[in-house]
């Protein structure tokens, strides 16, 4: 058992530097009490859209001057909001979720951290973060691998690389592309599980699993709306052969007693402990 963190609040004046806020990603209730007094603290906020950051501002009743940093900021953009960070506290916000997550905020933060400026994160809502939790996938091991691509070969093309990675993958999507995107996934991986969040944390938040061909014939008579996340199952691992199983019990039985050559196989492969042991000890009377 560990120690319950400690808490921590913002107290007295707060270094000048770039703080790295997490936004609501639909329900404006989900900005946490830290990256309020950031806000309430900093001299201004460097956002994709000042008219999206301005909406979360007002609804938090807070008026600070909105600097717009976006994909489209040039290098001399870069290095203004750099330099001030010397003297000032900046806030730097994405239109919902986590900055530098599939958005270019990085280059910003090197330059800064490069320029020995004070850089911090005040985490929170995350869209890929929240899906993955409600899609009921394996989440033990994942990869969010951004959008996928618009036009229909790079997107095949990207998930043909990505096929043999044993891990739930994590994707952006679009609701006017969601439909190509399951047929390719329906192409490539007929049985993987799949799973469609979207309009999360909104008052018509869904998430739905399935194959990819059951998601396609109901978004196909359902046409989305919304953002929206695409998840896919990893890779399902064939079931092991009798002769496969009993090749890794004699090769964990050279350094490993019966019960732990057993246990270790049969996280492998699947395959029941029990059995595996009790073959273990037959392998190894003989």
């Amino acid at each position: 058992m560990t120690d319950a963190p400690e808490i921590e609040t913002e107290t007295g004046p707060l270094t000048p530097g770039l703080y790295i806020l997490a936004t609501p990603i639909g329900n404006l209730g989900d900005i946490n009490r830290r990256g309020v007094a950031v806000l309430e603290a900093c001299d201004g906020v460097a956002c994709e859209d000042t008219r999206v950051t301005g909406k979360l501002l007002k609804h938090l009743g807070i008026s600070k001057p909105l600097w717009r940093y976006d994909d489209h900021a040039g290098e001399k953009d870069r290095a203004r909001l750099v330099a001030s960070l010397a003297d000032r506290v900046v806030v730097l916000a994405s239109d919902a979720g986590t900055p530098l997550v599939s958005d270019p905020g990085y280059r910003l933060v090197r330059d800064a951290q490069a320029a020995g400026h004070y850089v911090t994160t005040l985490p929170g809502p995350s869209a890929p973060v929240a899906a993955l939790t409600l899609s009921g996938l394996p989440n033990d091991r994942f990869l969010f691998a951004g959008f996928l691509p618009a036009k229909d070969k790079a997107r095949a093309d990207t998930l043909a690389e990505l096929a043999g990675i044993p891990a739930t993958l994590v994707f952006f999507d679009t609701a006017p592309r969601l439909l190509k995107s399951l047929a390719e996934i329906e192409r490539q991986f007929p049985s993987r599980e799949v799973a469609v969040a979207r309009e999360l944390t909104k008052k018509f938040e869904e998430c739905r699993r399935g194959s990819a061909a059951d998601l396609h014939t109901h978004y196909a008579d359902h046409p989305p709306k919304g953002e929206i996340v695409l998840l896919i199952g990893p890779p399902v691992a064939e079931a092991a052969s009798a002769e496969d199983a009993d090749a890794l019990l004699l090769e964990a039985l050279q350094t490993q007693k019966a019960s732990r050559a057993a246990a270790q196989v049969a996280k492998a492969t699947g395959l029941d402990r029990k059995t595996l042991y009790a073959r273990a000890m037959e392998l190894r009377a003989k």
